[in-house]
């Protein structure tokens, strides 16, 4: 049975099956409402339903409270309805972005590169049809056997003809159930099952400023397809990518991000390490990103920042940046979280948002 959901204030009707979440219908017709986990987790899609009934699903107490439910609230990617419904979204449109609808790939694990300490890449072959996305996004890849999809950001450029292979780029988390399928089960030559894109994590080329790229380990895979895609796009104002991680066992992609600084000099890389081991040949940058950061900028107003990473890393950066005279709108944040975030709640944060 399908029903009929209206969103305001938009006023678009859509339609949504009785097992299908509000949010993956909204995302599948083109509408974009606010989102983050996807997970019923960090309600930044808490919505008020007006009209009509719904199952609230695995939705977090800590993220939607009880009395929050008794007002009529639900979050739209754990909620399914069970009747005709009218939601109040808060829809915000963004110009000089198109957005894609979400779409159902297949596709075949073309190569697995092991490229740092208990970090991978995976590079897939879409088979059904193209990808068309954004610099930023993310699909969610489903984890066979199981009702559960985990979010990985496309590391690829993403290419005006549409993209049919992407790389993606995972960390290893203990007792998570995409790295066990992942690092344990998976093989090349194996297909694999995804939707996409997601997100509204996507580098703004309508802008002229000077750009920060800050990444903590693997979430450098968005930031690795933006500063592709502003390479490739002619953006000539200046570019610093500062790139985080303990050790030069975890440090990869370097020789990608050196060739880009060779061959343009508004590209400027800077690696760092936290946790520099005896036996690590490094004469570079040490610290956590934000330090560094701080080492390298006094203010930052006027420049557009885009922080990716751990939430620890990602808050201390906005903190950072927000004391050098750097306002809110200029910063857009991708917050990776894990398993036990998940389950916990004890972190409101997301896949991806912005302040």
């Amino acid at each position: 049975m399908r029903y009929k959901i209206k969103i305001e204030p938009l006023g678009v009707e859509i339609s949504c099956g009785e097992e299908q979440t509000i949010l993956d219908a909204c995302l599948r017709n083109g509408v974009w409402v606010p989102h983050a986990c996807t997970h019923g987790t960090c309600g930044t899609c808490k919505s008020k339903v007006l009209k009509g009934e719904v199952d609230f699903g695995l939705a977090s107490n800590f993220a939607l409270m009880d009395f929050e439910r008794e007002e009529g609230y639900a979050l739209l990617c754990t909620a399914k309805p069970k009747s005709d419904i009218v939601i109040e979204a808060d829809v915000e449109v963004e110009e000089g972005i198109e957005f894609y609808p979400v779409k159902d790939f297949v596709g075949k694990v073309i190569d697995i590169d092991d490229c740092a300490r208990d970090t991978r890449k995976l590079f897939i072959e879409i088979v059904n049809d193209k990808i068309f996305y954004l610099a930023g996004q993310y699909i969610q890849l489903y984890i066979p056997g199981t009702d559960q999809n985990r979010a990985y950001s496309i590391a690829s450029r993403p290419l005006g003809e549409g993209n049919s292979i992407i790389e993606l780029q995972i960390k290893k988390v203990p007792g998570g159930l995409g790295s066990k399928y992942i690092f344990d089960e998976l093989k090349q030559g194996d297909r694999v099952k995804f939707a996409g894109p997601f997100g509204r994590f996507v580098l703004r080329k309508n802008f002229d400023n000077p750009m920060l790229f800050l990444a903590g380990g693997t979430g450098l895979a968005p930031i690795k397809a933006m500063i592709l895609d502003a390479i490739e796009s002619g953006v000539k104002q200046e570019m610093y990518l500062f790139h985080g991680v303990r050790s030069t066992r975890d440090l990869y992609d370097q020789d990608v991000f050196s060739k880009i600084e060779q061959e343009n000099s508004n590209f400027h890389y800077i690696p760092a390490l936290s946790e520099k081991l005896p036996e690590d040949e490094w004469n570079g940058e040490l610290g956590f990103v934000h330090e560094v950061l701080e080492r390298k900028f006094q203010k930052f107003s006027g420049f557009k920042a885009y922080i990716s990473g751990p939430p620890p890393m990602v808050d201390a950066c906005i903190k950072v940046l927000m004391r050098g005279r750097l306002f809110a709108e200029d910063i857009y944040v991708e917050k990776f979280f894990n398993e036990k975030d998940r389950i916990t709640g004890g972190s409101k944060v997301g896949v991806v948002s912005r302040i």
